[in-house]
């Protein structure tokens, strides 16, 4: 066949592009999983390559392979870290759940560019690059890898810049006392920069919820083999391969002390995940709080300025629309949907494999993703451009019904009611409303109800 070359495994013949270097289990996959268009992550893939890069280490160290079959593989797995084979890796997210074909799909690519980097038949897919290994521990591995460094290199970085935007607002808005709503209607003053600060300490709990997430993603499954036991993998092979892996990474893995659960058990993404989906309930209520807040310009809320990044009609001339705050609520969905895919995928764990690997890592991946960007992109184009329209804020406060909170200890709770129900139905200050009711005169009305005594500092109750 034009174009081709033969490749053989246990099963026969199969014919490869001649540019690719994938074999016959990979080719064999990507003919019968023609299902979407999810492919692996790339960040498995590299996950796999620093796998591959510390279980051919460890091997040497152990004397279990060749130096320089180590070296090749070492060299290819570089390749595959620089982005150089990226067009190598084409199996589909939907695939056996064990994720088999993509382990081989790596060894395969790592074997045969080895092969052709050597100038000789050197590596074997299965003997040398597979070698101390199988798929059962060597997916769920690359999973903890790729898990562990997308919230440490993206999630939790966007999410402090973040945090620190909206803790210098607090900061820096302390002392414009505004209305409070609750239920969607008026409630008793605070500060803008309360208000924010409530934003910025939520942050702050979902970076320590996803800090207490991360001890479980650390431990790998490498070295369990097929079922755990640790079949044809030998003594002090996982911890010499956790330790390289480590040192690749810079970041700090172990081997799991229980290979059984390693490979049957999901639980570590499950809670990490859930700490994604705090962090999008949160990302939610402050995108939907600012978006409301700035509503209008002349015909909503409007308290709260926004940047105008680009036009929101086609048709509307002159509108202006929150976008970063629609795109963090649509990335909000659809990490609370992946955390259902999530939850179970990882239920479905039967005797000793879980074979749910694909999607659950797609999803977590693509959480992690999102939330990283979504955060990047709203503080640099929405949040550190947030600006007071103390305007607007001083009107609401002013018509306020629920400063009259402020007399409770004066008139008590029933006679305050009668205030600010007569200053609403006749459209009077509660100022008015008092002294026609004869409840307390002008002076002592202005002594009690002064919007600054009921807040606090702002600035002492802010995120810090």
């Amino acid at each position: 066949m034009a174009g081709m070359r033969e490749e053989h495994d246990t099963m026969g013949t199969v014919y490869v592009p001649q540019d690719k270097y994938w074999g016959a289990q990979t080719q064999r996959s990507f003919e019968n999983f023609r299902i979407g268009t999810e492919k692996m992550p790339p960040e498995l893939i590299r996950a796999f390559a620093v796998l591959k890069k510390g279980a051919a280490m460890a091997n040497v160290r152990l004397g279990n392979l060749a130096p320089e079959k180590s070296e090749v593989i070492c060299t290819v797995c570089d390749e595959i870290l620089e982005g150089k084979l990226d067009g190598h890796f084409p199996l589909a997210v939907w695939q056996t759940g064990s994720g088999t074909q993509t382990n081989m799909n790596v060894n395969e690519v790592i074997a045969n560019r080895g092969n052709e980097l050597a100038g000789t038949r050197l590596l074997h897919p299965n003997d040398d690059v597979n070698r101390s290994q199988s798929s059962n521990d060597t997916f769920p591995t690359a999973m903890s890898i790729c898990a562990l460094s997308i919230l440490l290199d993206r999630v939790l970085p966007a999410l402090s810049d973040l945090y620190d935007t909206l803790e210098e607002l607090a900061g820096r808005y302390g002392d414009i006392i505004k209305v409070g709503r609750t239920h969607l209607q008026d409630a008793t003053p605070l500060t803008l920069g309360q208000e924010i600060s409530g934003w910025a300490s939520m942050l702050r709990h979902d970076a320590g919820y996803l800090n207490a997430s991360l001890d479980g993603l650390r431990e790998l499954a490498l070295g369990g083999t097929a079922v755990g036991t640790g079949l044809n993998a030998p003594e002090g092979f996982a911890e010499t391969a956790a330790g390289m892996i480590s040192e690749l990474t810079g970041k700090n893995f172990c081997t799991a002390p229980n290979k059984f659960h390693a490979l049957t058990s999901k639980d570590q993404f499950v809670f990490a995940h859930g700490a994604m989906k705090a962090l999008a309930a949160d990302l939610m209520k402050i995108a939907n709080d600012i978006r409301l807040l700035s509503s209008g310009p002349r015909c909503g809320i409007g308290e709260l300025l926004i940047p105008e990044n680009e036009p929101g009609s086609s048709i509307m001339p002159g509108k202006v629309n929150p976008t970063q705050c629609e795109a963090v609520t649509m990335v909000a969905v659809q990490v609370m949907g992946n955390d259902t895919v999530i939850g179970m995928a990882a239920s479905q764990g039967n005797y000793e494999l879980n074979v749910f690997m694909p999607v659950l890592i797609h999803n977590f991946l693509q959480s992690a993703r999102l939330l990283a960007d979504v955060m990047e992109s709203f503080e640099r184009n929405c949040v550190r451009g947030i600006r007071p329209n103390t305007e607007k804020i001083r009107e609401y406060l002013d018509n306020s019904l629920m400063l009259v909170t402020a007399l409770n200890p004066i008139v008590g709770y029933e006679n305050a009611a009668r205030i600010a129900k007569l200053a609403y139905s006749e459209n009077l200050t509660l100022r008015e409303a008092a002294i026609r009711l004869q409840l307390l005169d002008g002076d002592t009305f202005d002594r009690v109800v002064r919007p600054e005594k009921m807040v606090g500092d702002g600035r002492e109750n802010g995120a810090r």
